[in-house]
């Protein structure tokens, strides 16, 4: 069982009016990032040459950002980056001496925006089938991923031998595109950590739960984080 809930020690940053300012430290910062951590140096090497090998098919999105969605797409990366975003924000301390991923993170909800941008004031609806998964959550609560969720844009049936969860998220903060990898080529969707829900339905029909979740608003408790000095921001919005 997994509570889902607001996810409050979630590093949740949006960096808003700081874009420019963490662009000029990104480069130093990346080669930080890729000397702490082979994961980080392996896979940003081969998502840019899989970006490379296409072309940049993900505008409007500069090639490092391009090369960070395309990162997403490896899962060793995906997960240990995830499993990091999910705890970072428990104290600036830990964002600013153990999280091994500013870089990537600031890259991936500047993609974010952008995409948000292009496609305009259109909402997604995002239906995900998760195996061995089951929700503890209740209807009319405000919840968060609290993590960057990637989801196939058109779903798979799942066929799960034992418990599972399906979601059906209505998301206005996502970023939709195409994610070529080796093994990968399709439309995904991408959900920020920040972007809340009201639960609207949960439903059980045998050993699956249903769930749906409806764009709230948003909420971080991060902004500019990295540039800032000894206080920290809570920003909310929809």
């Amino acid at each position: 069982l997994v509570s889902l809930d607001m996810a409050p020690d979630a590093f949740d940053d949006r960096y808003e009016g700081c874009g420019a300012a963490m662009a000029a430290a990104l480069p130093a910062l990346h080669q930080l990032e890729s000397r702490q951590s082979s994961l980080y140096a392996r896979s940003w090497a081969k998502a840019r040459a899989e970006w490379r090998s296409w072309g940049s098919l993900l505008t409007p999105l500069n090639p490092d950002q391009a090369t960070a969605l395309t990162a997403l797409g490896l899962r060793d990366l995906y997960e240990a980056f995830n499993e990091a975003v999910s705890t970072a924000g428990r104290s600036r301390q830990e964002y600013r001496d153990k999280f091994r991923f500013k870089a990537l993170h600031f890259l991936v909800t500047q993609a974010l925006g952008r995409l948000r941008e292009a496609r305009g004031a259109r909402c997604l609806l995002v239906n995900l089938d998760l195996c061995g998964v089951r929700y503890v959550v209740w209807p009319g609560n405000t919840v968060r991923f609290g993590f960057f969720l990637l989801a196939p844009w058109t779903l798979t049936r799942a066929t799960c031998p034992g418990k599972s969860t399906r979601l059906q998220v209505y998301t206005c903060h996502s970023g939709d595109f195409h994610l070529h990898l080796q093994h990968l080529n399709k439309e995904v969707v991408l959900i920020p950590p920040f972007e809340t829900f009201k639960v609207h339905t949960v439903t059980e029909a045998g050993d699956e739960t249903r769930i749906l979740l409806m764009h709230e608003g948003t909420l971080n408790n991060y902004n500019c984080e990295w540039l800032r000095g000894d206080s920290t921001g809570d920003s909310t919005g929809d």
